[in-house]
C-alpha cells in the first residue's frame, strides 16, 4: 500500500492527513501547533509522525504571513486590476495596487506595503510601451530589494528585465497577464509568482534553519486550496462556493461554469472560471479588530472582543460569521480599485450548488451558523445561491486533494467526492 502525507503549515496550526493512494482514501489526520517561534520544521515533523509517516509528502504553507504581492501597472481598470486578479489566483494577499507613472510618493507607498514580490505588468501585447519602460526604470533605482515579476507588454518585457537585472534585482519575465483587452491569461504570471514563493519567500521569511523546509514546500496554501476548489468544480461540473476563515485573513474562493460568468465581455480586464479574494482585515484572532470594524461598515450586529484573543467559543463563532459575511459580500459584489472609481471582478454565485466552510473555529462546531449567515444575507447586495448544499472541510480535503492534483489527479478527484 503506497501513501501521501499532506500537511499545511499554518500561521497558527501545522494540518497532516496521510493519504491511502491505491484508494484514495484518508486514513489518518492530525494537528499540532506550528512551532513558528523556534524552527516550523519541528512541528511539521510532529504531525506526520501522528499521521504514521508515508511514501510521499507534499507540504503548502501560509506561515509566516503567506505571500505579500505588490501589483504595479498601467491604469487601475484594466492592466493593474489584472495583475490583481491574477495575484489572487496565485494565492497571493496583494498588499498593494499601484497604476500609472511611479513617482517618489508611489515609490514610498510601494515601499510601506513590504510585499514580498512584485508584480509588474502594463500595456496589452502591442498597446503602451511608455509605462512599464518606466516603471521599471524607477524600480530599478528604488533598491526595494524584492524579486519582480515582469508579465506586461511582450515588446518591452526584454528590457524591463534588463534594466532590473542590471541593478541586481531577482527578475523572472512571464506571458502578459493581459495580452488583448477583455483577455485575463494568469497562468504563466501564476507559474512565475509560484516558483519566486519556493524558491525565494519561504526562505526569506527565516521560519526554519537550512533548506529543507524550503525545498518541502510545494505552494503557498492559497494556491494549493483553489487547486483543490477546481478539482472539486471539475468534478461536479457545477458552480462551488469555499469559505475559509482563520486566525487573521478570511478567504473566498469560487469556481463557476463559463455560462454562469456574468458579462465577460463587459469587463476589460479579463474574467477568471476560478476566483479567490483575501480579506487581509478580517478574522477570529488578530484580525478580530477589522471584523468589528467591517461589521459596522456593513451594518451587521457588532461582536464585543473586549479582553483581545482568545475568546470564548462563542465569541469566536460571532467573528467568524461576520467574518465570512463580510467576506463573501467582497468577493461576490467586487471591489473599487479607487475612491469613486466603479466596482469590477465581482462574481454571480446564483448558480452555486454547493457551498464549502473551513477553519479551525468551523470545524470545531462554528460551521452551521457561519453557513447560515452567509446564506441568509439577503441584505448584503449580492444575489444568493438559488439551491445549495451546505459542508464543513473538517478534514483538510481540498488543501489536500490541490496538493495532489498534479501527480494523482485521479486519487484528487475521489478525495474532493467525499466532502
Amino acid at each position: 500500500m503506497s501513501s501521501a502525507v499532506c500537511v499545511d503549515v499554518g500561521s497558527t496550526y501545522t494540518k497532516a492527513c496521510r493519504i491511502d493512494l491505491d484508494s484514495a482514501e484518508l486514513v489518518a489526520r492530525a494537528e499540532v501547533p506550528t512551532s513558528a517561534g523556534t524552527d516550523v520544521l519541528h512541528g511539521l515533523d510532529a504531525a506526520v509522525a501522528q499521521v504514521g509517516g508515508g511514501d510521499l509528502l507534499y507540504v503548502c504553507s501560509s506561515a509566516g504571513g503567506g505571500l505579500r504581492l505588490a501589483v504595479v501597472g498601467y491604469e487601475q481598470l484594466v492592466t493593474a486590476e489584472a495583475g490583481h486578479r491574477a495575484g489572487l489566483s496565485a494565492g497571493a494577499q496583494v498588499v498593494h495596487v499601484a497604476a500609472g507613472l511611479l513617482d517618489g510618493r508611489a515609490v514610498q507607498a510601494l515601499r510601506a506595503a513590504r510585499p514580498d514580490v512584485i508584480l509588474l505588468v502594463g500595456g496589452t501585447d502591442g498597446g503602451d510601451e511608455q509605462t512599464l519602460a518606466h516603471n521599471a526604470r524607477r524600480l530599478a533605482t528604488a533598491r526595494l530589494r524584492v524579486p519582480i515579476v515582469v508579465a506586461g507588454n511582450a515588446e518591452v518585457r526584454p528590457y524591463a528585465q534588463r534594466v532590473l537585472t542590471e541593478r541586481g534585482y531577482m527578475v523572472s519575465v512571464s506571458g502578459n497577464v493581459l495580452p488583448r483587452i477583455g483577455v485575463l491569461d494568469p497562468g504563466p504570471a501564476r507559474s512565475a509568482i509560484r516558483e519566486v514563493f519556493l524558491r525565494h519567500v519561504i526562505g526569506g521569511k527565516r521560519l526554519s534553519r537550512g533548506r529543507r523546509f524550503a525545498a518541502l514546500v510545494r505552494a503557498a496554501t492559497p494556491d494549493a486550496v483553489l487547486a483543490g476548489v477546481g478539482v472539486l468544480a471539475d468534478a461536479r461540473q457545477s458552480g462551488v462556493l469555499v469559505i475559509d476563515v482563520g486566525g487573521a485573513t478570511t478567504d473566498v474562493y469560487s469556481a463557476l461554469p463559463p455560462v454562469a460568468l456574468s458579462g465577460p465581455e463587459r469587463d476589460v480586464a479579463g474574467t477568471l472560471w476560478r476566483s479567490r479574494t483575501v480579506e487581509g482585515d478580517l478574522g477570529v484572532g488578530v484580525g478580530a479588530p477589522g471584523v468589528v470594524a467591517g461589521a459596522h461598515v456593513e451594518k451587521l450586529p457588532p461582536v464585543d472582543i473586549a479582553g483581545g484573543p482568545p475568546f470564548d467559543a462563542g465569541t469566536d463563532r460571532a467573528l467568524a460569521a461576520s467574518a465570512a459575511v463580510i467576506a463573501v459580500r467582497r468577493h461576490a459584489r467586487g471591489h473599487a480599485p479607487g475612491p469613486g472609481l466603479p466596482r469590477t471582478g465581482g462574481r454571480d454565485l446564483r448558480e452555486v450548488d454547493l457551498v464549502v466552510c473551513s477553519g479551525g473555529v468551523l470545524r470545531h462546531g462554528g460551521g452551521p451558523q457561519v453557513l447560515q449567515a452567509v446564506l441568509g444575507d439577503t441584505a448584503g447586495g449580492w444575489a444568493l445561491p438559488r439551491a445549495a448544499r451546505q459542508v464543513v472541510d473538517s478534514r483538510y480535503v481540498l488543501a489536500a486533494a490541490g496538493l495532489l492534483a498534479a501527480e494523482h489527479r485521479a486519487v484528487a478527484d475521489k478525495l474532493v467526492n467525499t466532502l
